[in-house]
């Protein structure tokens, strides 16, 4: 697609999950008047937003996230009824871990943030869980959470949703379209870009593991990890064992963290470590899945999971892109008004339809009624050196 306009209110750089919510939430407020820009095809395997499936739960292991969940299915609801597309399928949540460690300290959290915001829950013990799912091989001294309201968010029709009905208020949409250059003023953002030059009030800034390239040019350099990670797919024979209907998505937090899936998407079951691949020093195009990874998980799976695995289908890589304390950066950029910024930490596609909501509420208003203050982009472990980095989802960032 061309360029044939080069000035616009709005313009959105990345049209992954995030970056296509706020081309969608904005082309609501400003419709003909915003632009989505892409550095690769529509759709692309390079960044975090792509496959298809990703957890979706009311619980969270934070009041600060717990207090979002309510209005991230809101916001979902909204892109399903505007498009008749459905994107939420509801399985429910099992969190699992043992009594007196870091993993059950997690389950509190859980327990803790569901309270408070009055959401139901069950905690049931080893015997309870396998009763009602007798997949599971749980250790006795082991516990659970059930929450009834999780299930998958498929991420891949949600993005395409958001950029769908975008398009039908008159938003522009442009691949191949990787921004070079960022400068702002007093009257807007000029963007340089492989499709021209883009002239706009605003600018929002949603390109994952890109992110901190694209800050780096404006002088910022927050101290973002960004690691490689992994899922698999399992051709499992025992396909009506698993089907959504019979059993949940799952969260193991143990000494590693792993988290899985009925079968969705494929005709298969699928798995990953949680924070399981290294470190990487820039975001890259293309990634090889780690073999022994596959083989550990595959181990873990067989001994918790009897018929969950089976031949792997494929093994299929992503970038996390994370702050210190893992948590979401949410915010207009310090020193940039016209700038707002999101970076997900690694967990944010359940979300991802709010968040876009919550930018385009900054860039539009320069503010939003939702709670967002412990994703400011001025806190300290975005600002102190010396911020002690905690990256586990419940372990340090549970306080935030």
């Amino acid at each position: 697609m061309g360029l044939s306009q080069r000035s616009f209110r709005y313009a959105i750089i990345g049209a992954g999950g995030i970056g296509s919510a706020a081309a969608y939430w904005l082309s609501r407020r400003a419709p003909g008047e915003v632009v989505c820009l892409e550095q690769w095809e529509l759709g692309h395997a390079r960044g975090a937003s792509e496959d298809h499936s990703r957890i979706i739960r009311l619980g969270y292991h934070s009041p600060a996230y717990t207090a979002l969940t309510r209005d991230a299915y809101a916001a979902w609801r909204a892109v399903e009824d505007e498009s008749g597309v459905p994107l939420v399928h509801t399985t429910g949540m099992v969190n699992i871990a043992r009594p007196g460690t870091q993993g059950g300290e997690i389950l509190d959290a859980y327990v803790a943030a569901m309270t408070e915001h009055d959401i139901a829950y069950e905690r049931l013990d080893a015997g309870e869980l396998m009763t009602r799912w007798p997949q599971f091989r749980v250790p006795e001294d082991h516990e659970a959470l059930f929450q009834a309201d999780g299930g998958i968010l498929d991420i891949r029709k949600a993005g395409a949703a958001h950029l769908a009905l975008a398009r039908a208020r008159g938003a522009t949409v442009l691949p191949h379209a990787a921004v070079t250059a960022i400068q702002t003023g007093v009257d807007g953002v000029e963007l340089v870009t492989e499709a021209g030059v883009i002239h706009a009030e605003k600018a929002v800034i949603c390109a994952g593991a890109w992110t901190p390239g694209l800050l780096g040019r404006l002088g910022i350099d927050w101290p973002i990890r960004l690691t490689q990670e992994q899922v698999t797919y399992y051709a499992t024979p025992n396909l009506r064992d698993f089907a959504p209907d019979r059993f949940p998505i799952w969260l193991w937090h143990g000494e590693d963290e792993y988290y899985g899936f009925p079968v969705y998407g494929e005709v298969a079951t699928k798995a990953a470590q949680d924070l399981g691949g290294p470190t990487v020093a820039a975001a890259r195009s293309h990634c090889k899945p780690d073999r022994e990874r596959v083989v550990k998980l595959t181990r873990f799976l067989d001994a918790v999971l009897p018929g969950y695995s089976g031949p792997e289908l494929y093994t299929r890589c992503c970038l996390y892109d994370m702050p210190p304390d893992r948590d979401f950066v949410l915010d207009l950029l310090p020193g940039h008004p016209r700038l707002a910024v999101c970076i997900g930490a690694g967990h944010a596609a359940k979300f991802a339809s709010l968040l876009g909501r919550i930018l385009c509420e900054l860039s539009t208003e320069g503010a939003t009624e939702h709670p967002i203050e412990a994703f400011r982009a001025d806190r300290p472990a975005l600002s102190d050196p010396d911020f002690e980095p905690g990256y586990r989802l419940g372990g340090a960032a549970a306080a935030s």
